[in-house]
């Protein structure tokens, strides 16, 4: 099991799957068997040397606090 938040890659029938899990709701999205644009939608972010995603329903409700975290240059 992957930690939330992360990517996870597996095996699904012989072809490398790409789950996306939410780092606050724990909310999963399967990138090949779902629809690739949602996929899209999925906000990536970079914290303290850890790679997180969020799903579009979180990210809206903690926006202000996911940009807080950006570095300055991307201001």
């Amino acid at each position: 099991m992957s930690p939330r938040g992360t990517t996870a890659r597996g095996s699904h029938r012989g072809d490398d799957v790409t789950v996306l899990v939410c780092a606050l709701c724990g909310t999963t999205l399967d990138a090949d068997a779902d629809d690739v644009m949602l996929a899209l939608s999925w906000v990536a972010s970079h914290e303290r040397g850890r790679d997180l995603r969020y799903c579009p329903s979180c990210a809206r409700e903690n926006l202000r606090s996911i940009e807080g975290k950006l570095d300055a240059e991307f201001w």
